[in-house]
């Protein structure tokens, strides 16, 4: 048999007899790339797998509630590394809004008329689906009668 590449770490190996269409090296690193990969490609392939991946995670969970409370509770270096990173993010984004989920409501109200809404920011950072948007006024003032046409 003759050997192959290992595409993970590139090295030159003989496969193993019984597995004689072996791509992927015996070394732990490149056995976790070659899962990896194949995981990836079995998301991206297969709904039900990913439908399966999806409820099994939605049951631990379930099961764990205050997992990621309790772990940084006792992580105390991993939350100050986090709020360390997300503080040097939200310096380098100087000219763009930090938006949150539950913004207020502002005071003065955006009077009714017809508006144009169009993305101010290609890449905001935003919680959710928050959109950053400038709002342009299109309407005029309409007299008291308006005229519609009849066909």
């Amino acid at each position: 048999m003759e050997n192959k590449q290992c595409p993970a770490c590139g090295q030159l190996f003989q496969p193993r007899p019984q597995t004689p269409h072996q791509s992927y090296c015996s070394a732990i690193g490149c056995q976790r790339q070659r899962k990896k990969q194949w995981q990836r490609n079995k998301l991206q392939n297969d709904p039900d797998y990913l439908d399966n991946q999806n409820r099994a995670q939605q049951a631990w969970i379930d099961r764990n509630p205050d997992y990621w409370r309790q772990y940084r509770k006792s992580h105390p270096k991993y939350v100050e590394r986090n709020r360390a990173l997300q503080r040097g993010r939200n310096r380098q984004a100087t000219t763009r809004s930090i938006a949150k989920r539950d913004a207020s409501i502002p005071v003065n109200s955006v009077p009714p008329g017809i508006y144009q809404l169009s993305r101010k920011s290609d890449d905001p950072i935003a919680k959710m689906d928050v959109w950053i948007v400038e709002i342009t006024v299109h309407a005029c003032v309409c007299s008291g009668s308006v005229k519609i046409a009849k066909r």
